[in-house]
């Protein structure tokens, strides 16, 4: 049922089948149920060159690309993830019909408070819904949550491992080149710790088909100083790395 609306972003519709559905694109269940998602293609470089991945399965179309598998870990799978809510969700959506069910994603985003240092990493709560495609998934709102259980579990591991972290919001963003001054204030008054372009759409899949979804994101860029300033942060191949070997150990205690 289509919950009607004047504005058509908002006109949510509550049936949960679609005309085209992931499984019409699924050929095979994968063997292995945890997947991290990550955007550091150095990181993944880095692994194969050392022989830690094997090439698991091939995703084709008009963007094709590779999952990978840990060679020593492998009930663990690996894929580089695409920018913004409908690529990146969209392809979430297909790995839970693959039969993916534990999902660490780790990226970086830009900081909107200067104190946020590059690479401290912000354990996700939720995220401020200024994108479009969540609304496809999850009913109208201003804000979307992670499943506190699967949250308080990645917190619990990184205590455990002495991980310092942050822990709380983020604003998830269509547009780059559109975070203006004004929004940068009123998001960081909302609770936003960090901006960037795919969490609110990976939450709301999560939601939807209900498997485990959690988030590390790093501090990159300082968008929060009177000047944008880069500060590097996609340079930090060390910190990159072991993100994901922090994930890797996670993804399989969920």
């Amino acid at each position: 049922m289509i919950l009607k609306n004047d504005i058509p972003i908002l006109e949510f519709d509550t049936e949960k089948t679609a005309k085209l559905n992931p499984a019409n694109l699924v050929d095979k269940k994968f063997d292995s149920q945890r997947m991290i998602i990550t955007f550091f293609p150095e990181a993944i470089n880095k692994l194969k060159e050392n022989g830690e991945l094997e090439s698991y399965y091939e995703v084709g179309g008009e963007n094709p690309f590779t999952i990978y598998r840990f060679v020593k870990d492998p009930d663990v799978l690996i894929v580089l993830g695409q920018v913004g809510c409908p690529s990146c969700g969209g392809n979430l959506d297909l790995f839970y019909a693959f039969g993916v069910t534990k999902v660490m994603f780790c990226g970086g985003g830009g900081v909107l408070d200067r104190n946020i240092k590059v690479g401290q990493l912000l354990l996700v709560d939720g995220a401020i819904r200024d994108e479009g495609f969540s609304y496809h998934y999850v009913a109208p709102s201003r804000f979307i949550y992670t499943d506190k259980k699967v949250t308080d579990k990645i917190a619990s591991y990184l205590e455990k491992c002495n991980v310092p972290y942050l822990r709380g919001l983020c604003w998830t963003t269509d547009a780059l080149f559109r975070e203006t001054p004004e929004k940068v204030e009123l998001r960081k008054n909302e609770g936003a710790k960090i901006v960037e372009m795919e969490q609110s759409g990976c939450i709301a899949v999560a939601q939807f088909r209900g498997f485990d979804y959690g988030a590390l994101i790093y501090g990159g860029d300082d968008v929060a100083s009177e000047e944008w300033n880069h500060r590097g942060w996609n340079t930090r191949e060390g910190i990159r790395f072991n993100l994901i070997m922090l994930c890797k150990e996670i993804v399989k205690e969920l």
